[in-house]
């Protein structure tokens, strides 16, 4: 007998106004096998403004700066108990699928993701 297939881990990134960098890093995920990504804003005109149900579905939280550590502690507590959350420190400079961004996340991805770069031969 063959083992289930393993779930993909769910993963939510989260920037300030989910227009560059976290939708950049949930593309990055589009058709992986090992990982479901998504991507939401901390700031009210943000694309997508997380909520208590982006972080309850997700696996794994990262942030790009330390002050979105901040907001999400402060307006989330209940909901980021037993939840680690990951600061990749990506500064707010880039466009959406910027390469050097794209290069940048892969980077940093890297040593918490260990099967991000397998899946898509």
């Amino acid at each position: 007998m063959s083992t289930p297939p393993t779930p993909p881990r769910q993963i939510l990134f989260i920037c300030s106004q989910n227009r560059w960098r976290s939708l950049t890093a949930e593309r990055l995920f589009d058709g992986h096998p090992h990982y479901q990504a998504r991507s939401a804003g901390t700031e009210p005109g943000a694309r997508v403004r997380v909520t208590a149900g982006h972080l309850g579905w997700a696996d794994m939280v990262f942030v790009m700066e330390k002050k979105h550590t901040d907001i999400l502690r402060q307006k989330f507590a209940t909901e980021l108990e037993g939840k680690h959350i990951i600061n990749l420190r990506i500064p707010d400079k880039f466009q959406f699928l910027d390469t050097v961004l794209q290069d940048l996340l892969r980077e940093r991805l890297a040593e918490h993701l260990p099967d991000f770069t397998t899946g898509f031969e």
